[in-house]
Formats: C-alpha cells, sequence, structure tokens
C-alpha cells in the first residue's frame, strides 16, 4: 500500500452535513467520496466536472436599457478621422511594447 497523508480543509458546517447525507444516501463516506474526486480529477488532469459560469440571460428590456446606454455615451465623444485612430492605436502599442 502505498504512504497514506492527512488533509484538512475548512468548510461550512451546514454545507458538509449536507453533502455527507448525500454520499452516506449514495452508500459511502466523505472521505471515500473525496478520495473519488481525487482519482477522477487525476484521470481527467482536472477538474470531474464542467466549471463555467452559469448564463446570465438577459431580457430584451435590459438589452435595450443598456444599448441605449451605449450610444448616449458614445455621443459625447469627439469624432475621431482614421488617422487619428491609427495614430491612437499605434501609440498604445509602443506604450505596451516598452
Amino acid at each position: 500500500m502505498t504512504e497514506q497523508v492527512l488533509i484538512q480543509f475548512r468548510a461550512d458546517k451546514a454545507l458538509k452535513q449536507e453533502v455527507t447525507e448525500i454520499y452516506e444516501n449514495l452508500g459511502m463516506d466523505l472521505p471515500t467520496a473525496f478520495r473519488m474526486f481525487m482519482v477522477r480529477s487525476k484521470m481527467v488532469r482536472g477538474l470531474p466536472f464542467e466549471a463555467t459560469l452559469p448564463e446570465m440571460p438577459i431580457t430584451r428590456t435590459e438589452a435595450k436599457k443598456a444599448f441605449h446606454e451605449l450610444r448616449r455615451q458614445a455621443a459625447d465623444l469627439p469624432e475621431m478621422s482614421l488617422d487619428e485612430i491609427n495614430a491612437e492605436i499605434s501609440a498604445v502599442r509602443a506604450e505596451r511594447n516598452r
């Protein structure tokens, strides 16, 4: 058998209790569930589940409001020629390369 190590971390008490009950209903204890998590993480070389932020749906009203706010902000900006825009881009690139 390989050498064993102790892993400790803090968790919310209520969350731990809820999760413990879930795993007990599945017929295992919390340490076994965590070992399974680590083995699976090793197998997939990452998190063993999809880790993405949930979509935040935006309503049509919110989208229109955001659009009109952006237009209002853009209306206050001075008009720039293509040469001025390119000069500004070049200046930013030169600053970034320093």
